[in-house]
């Protein structure tokens, strides 16, 4: 869980509010937690004021604080979210007058750069989505399901996490992850059509 709470810290902190909303409620179908879901829905409310959607933004903002009272804060800068929160909810309107406010782990920020490979696996199909690069999403799942089966190393792996990782080749990272995920697709079918 502490992976997929850096991940989506990381994410949201760059700017990518409805991705960390979803990093967040993926480790959160699998362990029902206040605090993930106090996150979720501070995401989704940063996202709705974002969009101008201030009656969604309202709501997410007061039951974000709510569930963030009791949640165990496991590091995060909780008392700083919820006073944003407070804020948020009287004046929605403040998110297009500057950042949210961000959130810390131990004190700390999390960059994309610094997360580890189990973290940056946890990003990277809501990064992947939000971005739209839609040839990166099969690879991303191709990526999960060699680590969770042992093949820490493949090049679906390898290449999802600097999907994550290195802003700076995105691009052509993402290309690479769309063709290689293409070639795998291809070699699936090929086996699906001897039988």
């Amino acid at each position: 869980m502490m992976e997929a709470l850096r991940a989506g810290v990381a994410v949201f902190d760059s700017g990518y509010y409805y991705a960390a909303h979803d990093v967040w409620e993926a480790a959160w179908l699998e362990e029902r937690d206040g605090l993930l879901q106090g996150l979720i829905q501070y995401a989704g409310a940063v996202h709705h004021a974002r969009e101008r959607n201030w009656e969604g933004c309202v709501s997410l903002a007061g039951s974000a604080r709510e569930y963030l009272v009791a949640a165990d804060a496991r590091g995060v800068n909780v008392s700083d979210v919820r006073e944003y929160l407070v804020a948020l909810e009287a004046d929605p309107e403040r998110v297009e007058r500057g950042p949210p406010q961000g959130i810390t782990i131990d004190g700390e920020i999390v960059g994309l750069g610094e997360l580890d490979a189990e973290a940056a696996l946890w990003a990277s199909p809501a990064l992947a989505e939000e971005r739209g690069e839609n040839a990166v999403i099969q690879g991303v799942a191709y990526a999960r399901e060699d680590f969770e089966s042992g093949e820490a190393d493949s090049v679906f792996v390898r290449l999802a996490i600097d999907f994550v990782t290195d802003a700076d080749k995105r691009a052509i990272i993402a290309q690479r992850l769309g063709e290689h995920a293409e070639e795998r697709r291809r070699r699936e079918r090929d086996v699906e059509g001897l039988f």
